[in-house]
């Protein structure tokens, strides 16, 4: 195996250079192995329970590291070449393979020229396998080759050529793979019409290239389509992070627990819902501060629930900042650092003060990213996972990293939110969003676009085009995590913007310092300010089809997208209408830039 010196950052290990990945390095095409060929001596194991409990069985290893630069012996990953075809930019010989030379392998031709990775691949449609095209076979198939005997029959390998005929343009009808044995040519532009490959008898030998045939139990009966190596659509990254965080039990949990200690409880279960459960029941609501509707629930799942589970990651990390926000300033040196503060005496128009609860600031935090699989050619595509080896049931390896950083937090009043969000004309507006991401292949990785999650995502987006103006990181480093389900048992409303970075010290504390409620106030109203107007309105806010999918509203560039890096949802499932208001919608923020801007 040959050793290409050549540096990727950690980040780059999972995406967007992960298992399953090509990558372009020094003019060579490569193609990232799963897990199973990794040396795990060298690709140390990453510990966060909050996120294997979520995978399943497994191990989280980061990939291997180095420090200065470098050698023979340094740690490094497998990759594999891909695509095998090759033609030489000198002579135009097409050839599959690198041939050997005194025992290492030569990127160069016979004739001294660099072989070039040929530029189309082909990719099965739904099973997300990818494979070299047969060129050889292609060059020979068509019409032409049907009337031609000596074209069906010809087995002169290495008279194939790929060129570029000057009297045809710059298209693909200009490039062409042409047999000097027997004659016979086609055109790239016949390689990308309908169902090509599948006239041609080209099939899918459903594995990825570094997989032997052996490890094919039964053929793939998808069809191959031709693609460009580098296009985006050909790797499609599942990637999951969880912030390592003390784990919280959210608040229903304790209540249920408070209600089923109580000494009256088993009798509202023996009545099963009669006369006296319900009276029984007021006694237990009235002594410990809940509903009677409450306690009624817990009685009827005592005996089809146990204790209540996490349904998400987000679950866990929202109990967990509540209860940091109500403990004030945080001294205890974890991984997990967060000051609660209020916003008694702040000045700042009533209007936003009054929706929020509370601020966060996260002086440290650590988050876990790991990737699960990958798809190709389309979100419906079958996954594929990243340890393809004998252990990938029973105990797979998944590349993580862990990053370390700083961050602002943002709880919002439930009872105003769900006031507003309970307007007609709110729901309609998100309702919008709503059908789209029902019909579009995205709806499994995106949230549901209810009024809440659309408005603090947009107000979210504009913090970090603002917070990139005043905290010395650029857009870009800034990452969000939305959390807005009223379709909890704990309802939940708040935003965290975080920044972070994969070295144990973490980052240096500019974000953190706007998280003062002070400093903080003046960036919200002067984020709504900048959002206000686009530079492409009135065509933006009276917009109701923007962005991939349709599934923006009124959102563009010029207003409220961020790098696709730093969002959540691909910059996905935003509106300005609904955070500031416009046509006949009442923005849950409508308010906020009239009383700023009143005199006195």
């Amino acid at each position: 195996m040959e050793r290409i010196k050549h540096d990727l950052r950690l980040s780059e290990a999972i995406s967007p250079f992960g298992v399953g990945a090509i990558v372009d390095i020094r003019g060579e095409s490569l193609i990232a192995p799963d897990t199973s060929w990794w040396d795990k001596r060298f690709a140390p194991e990453i510990s966060c329970e909050r996120l294997t409990a979520r995978l399943g069985s497994g191990a989280l290893r980061q990939p291997p590291t180095h420090a200065s630069r470098s050698g023979k012996n340094t740690p490094s990953l497998p990759y594999w070449r891909f695509p095998a075809w090759r033609f030489c930019e000198r002579c135009d010989k097409l050839s599959k393979l690198t041939g050997k030379k005194k025992g290492k392998w030569s990127n160069t031709c016979d004739c001294g020229g660099l072989l070039v990775p040929m530029r189309y691949v082909a990719i099965c449609e739904e099973g997300s396998h990818i494979q070299d095209i047969p060129w050889f076979q292609w060059a020979h198939r068509g019409r032409a080759a049907s009337l031609n005997e000596a074209v069906r029959f010809c087995r002169d390998y290495k008279s194939l050529r790929f060129r570029k005929l000057a009297n045809r343009g710059e298209g693909l009808a200009a490039l062409i793979i042409k047999c000097h044995g027997c004659g016979n040519s086609r055109t790239l532009a016949e390689l990308v019409t309908k169902r090509t490959l599948q006239r041609d008898g080209i099939r899918c030998t459903g594995r990825q290239p570094w997989e032997p045939e052996s490890s094919v139990k039964k053929p793939c009966p998808h069809e191959l389509i031709a693609v460009q190596r580098g296009a985006t659509g050909n790797y499609i990254a599942e990637r999951i992070s969880a912030l390592d965080i003390p784990e919280e039990r959210p608040q229903s949990a304790e209540t249920a627990d408070r209600i089923r200690g109580h000494v009256y409880f088993e009798k509202v279960v023996t009545d099963n819902g009669g006369p006296q459960a319900e009276m029984v029941a007021g006694w237990i609501a009235e002594e410990l501060g809940v509903t009677s509707e409450d306690v009624l629930a817990v009685a009827r799942g005592e005996e089809t629930e146990a204790d209540e589970m996490l349904l998400d990651l987000k679950d866990g990390e929202w109990a967990a900042f509540l209860t940091k926000l109500d403990g004030g300033r945080d001294s205890t040196g974890s991984d997990f650092v967060v000051d609660g503060r209020r916003l008694h005496g702040v000045t700042g128009p009533q209007s936003l003060l009054s929706r929020i609860r509370g601020i966060g600031q996260v002086r440290r935090v650590r988050e876990v990213r790991a990737l699960r699989g990958f798809r190709r050619h389309s979100v419906e595509a079958s996954k594929i996972n990243v340890d393809l080896g004998p252990d990938q049931w029973r105990w797979p390896t998944y590349p993580a990293i862990e990053l370390f950083g700083e961050g602002i937090f943002l709880r919002f009043d439930e009872e105003r939110l769900a006031a507003w969000e309970a307007q007609p004309e709110v729901q309609a507006r998100a309702g919008i969003l709503k059908k789209r991401r029902t019909d579009s292949s995205w709806a499994v990785r995106l949230d549901v676009p209810e009024p809440r999650y659309v408005a603090l995502h947009t107000l979210s987006h504009l913090l970090i085009r603002r917070l990139a103006f005043a905290s010395g990181y650029a857009s870009a480093s800034l990452q969000e995590r939305i959390y807005a389900n009223s379709d909890r048992t704990d309802r939940t409303a708040g935003i965290l913007i975080y920044t972070a970075a994969g070295d144990a010290q973490g980052t240096l504390g500019g974000l953190v310092r706007l998280g003062a409620p002070d400093k903080l106030v003046p960036l919200l109203v002067a984020a709504l300010d900048d959002a206000d107007c686009c530079s492409n309105d009135p065509v933006c806010i009276e917009s109701d089809r923007q962005g991939a999918s349709q599934l923006n509203l009124s959102a563009c560039h010029g207003c409220s997208l961020v790098s696709e890096t730093s969002c959540e949802t691909g910059n996905r499932l935003l509106d300005r209408q609904l955070l500031l208001g416009g046509s006949d919608v009442t923005g849950l923020l409508e308010d906020v830039l009239t009383e700023a801007r009143r005199p006195g």
